[in-house]
């Protein structure tokens, strides 16, 4: 049925972004980096803010990013509205991670919805640019 969805909302003007990364951590640590906010300021470099609970709201990139956390299981999944100060007024997107540990790492599965069409191949750059990237890099400090 998510396929259906899917397939409707790019027929809109919208597109969904689908992306996986694997990370240098535990599960739980690559939720808390998306969730704490000194965390996830930690690894992007720019001031976040989190209220870490269910209808709680976020911002990242100095305001930039804002939204509102809609499920949160810990070390599992994180499922937000998203959107810009670029957005246009449509609404806001929906992005779920989701993370399942493999050897000593974690699979982060990302699916970024109703993003509008004319803006999808950017957002697509910039989630592996601004999150995968830094993400990487944050964790293979903690490593040493």
């Amino acid at each position: 049925m998510l396929n259906n969805v899917s397939a409707l909302l790019d027929m809109m003007g919208t597109k969904t972004i689908r992306q996986a990364v694997f990370l240098d951590a535990r599960p739980e640590e690559v939720y808390e980096a998306f969730t704490d906010a000194s965390k996830h300021s930690g690894f992007t470099g720019a001031k976040a803010t989190c209220d870490p609970k269910v209808g709680g709201k976020f911002t990242a990139w100095d305001g930039y990013i804002c939204g509102k956390n809609l499920e949160l299981e810990k070390g599992k999944r994180i499922v937000q509205e998203w959107k810009t100060s670029e957005w246009p007024d449509a609404g806001p997107s929906i992005v779920e991670f989701t993370f399942t540990k493999k050897g000593k790492g974690t699979e982060l599965v990302m699916a970024h919805s109703k993003v509008p069409s004319s803006q999808a191949e950017a957002y697509r750059k910039g989630w592996i640019e601004f999150y995968w990237e830094p993400l990487k890099k944050y964790f293979g400090k903690k490593a040493k």
